[in-house]
């Protein structure tokens, strides 16, 4: 295959592959009788001003005004979607011994506090957006810290790269140490500035990001629902019930709560937009409070089996109505990769009696996670107008994997395959609106 450097993409390009995308949820279902599986064999996929323009089959060769690409037997999958992942904590990811709260302090805050140097929020922010599109994600619901100044250094970098990209300024106004601890009057105009200059300007969202209850006065909680109040369209990001200690502290500091997501419900934090990751330890209700309001769960499988947090049963979230996406949370997770992550997720299930079939997991990540931020009619899937954000994948890096791939019997069990053994070595490539920003 041709290899053009990334900064040379042709505007309109047609790559030859196999295609895999969602048109529907394919729910719990057996691999076999899975609802809106696409899998579209040796197609060409069509691209042209950073849009998906249309596929076609092999044979039905695009003319001359089209540059072609062939990578017969690799694998096109609309680029990955994180829906909670932290930006400074890459240097923290893979510490040892601790559960979340003392990880948090021994960790996750000493680091994030060198992020008040702008030059070094600048130099993390690349890193991490160009880690992100090494691993196959091109879009992401990020926590940076508490500094302005690293909102705006993600913010700009991932204009400069026209990544589809929703973050915030977190808010943190107790319990955390010199450094990282703002205050409602200066964060609610951090916020505001940053609302204006950032949001809706090309393909950026700003969320509201607390970081979690415990870290924030019930004034700043407030606070935060008035800004989704003053700008429609904001999303909400911030943790909610990761860890036992954490639920009983929670718990201790709004005793007024009738549980730990009550705590948002009544700063009027929960909505449609709204993301919270975790959310192990709720119960009946706080589950029927989730699907009333819309607000998503980002299921962190890695994260919480790393620290010892506890198993998320998806399956008993969504027969709730609960909404459902999956999360790296790097740094508690161990790897950027969401196939790990998925790996990670089938393991979790597992435990609790539910097989996740590759069909449900990558939807999880894919078009699953893109109709829970109401963005599935820009991203998600390789439908006809959406952007061509996508990556090209290997089915098998090394002798194991190409074994296990020659042997597999049908189509769900190659990409099973694939999803169980696969890493980012297995990327080829990842393109944002239709330019290559990774290449292997």
């Amino acid at each position: 295959m041709p290899k053009p450097p990334p900064q040379a993409t042709p505007s309109r390009f047609a790559l030859l592959a196999d295609l895999l995308d969602f048109t529907d949820d394919p729910g719990f279902a057996s691999p076999h009788q899975a609802p809106g599986v696409r899998f579209r064999p040796n197609h060409w996929l069509l691209v042209d001003g950073g849009r998906i323009v249309g596929t076609q089959v092999s044979a039905d060769l695009p003319d001359d005004s089209w540059a072609r690409f062939e990578a017969p037997g690799s694998l096109v999958m609309p680029g990955f979607i994180d829906s909670h992942v932290h930006s400074p904590q890459l240097d923290v990811i893979a510490s040892f011994g601790t559960e979340l709260l003392d990880w948090l302090n021994t960790y996750t805050f000493p680091s994030e506090t060198r992020y008040a140097d702008p030059q070094w929020a600048i130099e993390g922010a690349t890193r991490f957006l160009d880690a992100l599109l090494a691993h196959g994600t091109t879009t992401a619901v990020v926590m940076p810290t508490v500094h302005k100044r690293a909102a705006e250094a993600l913010f700009a970098q991932a204009c400069q790269r026209n990544m589809r990209l929703i973050t915030g300024k977190v808010l943190m106004d107790r319990h955390a140490p010199d450094g990282l601890r703002d205050d409602v009057t200066q964060a609610q105009k951090d916020c505001c500035e940053l609302i204006e200059r950032w949001h809706g300007t090309d393909r950026l969202s700003y969320a509201v990001t607390v970081r979690f209850a415990p870290t924030s006065t019930p004034e700043q909680l407030q606070m935060a629902g008035r800004l989704l109040q003053r700008y429609p369209g904001l999303y909400m990001h911030t943790h909610v019930a990761e860890n036992r200690d954490e639920v009983r502290w929670a718990q201790e500091l709004f005793p007024e709560a009738r549980s730990y997501l009550d705590i948002y419900h009544r700063a009027g934090l929960l909505n449609e937009r709204g993301v919270l990751a975790h959310g192990i330890w709720l119960d009946d209700e706080d589950r029927a409070l989730l699907r009333d309001t819309g607000a998503q769960i980002a299921h962190s499988p890695s994260s919480n089996l790393f620290l010892g947090s506890g198993l998320f049963d998806w399956a008993a979230a969504e027969r709730a109505g609960v909404r459902v996406s999956v999360a790296s949370d790097v740094g508690g997770g161990t790897s950027l990769s969401l196939l790990r992550t998925l790996a990670d997720a089938y393991k979790v299930q597992a435990l609790q009696g539910t097989r996740l079939t590759a069909w449900k997991a990558l939807y999880g990540v894919t078009l699953g996670a893109a109709r829970n931020l109401g963005l599935d009619h820009e991203i998600g899937s390789l439908s006809e107008g959406r952007v061509a954000d996508f990556a090209l994948w290997d089915l098998a890096v090394g002798p194991v994997a190409a074994r296990r791939l020659y042997v597999a019997r049908d189509v769900h069990e190659r990409v099973f395959a694939f999803l169980t053994l696969g890493d980012e070595r297995n990327l080829v490539r990842t393109f944002v609106a239709g330019k290559c920003l990774y290449q292997r």
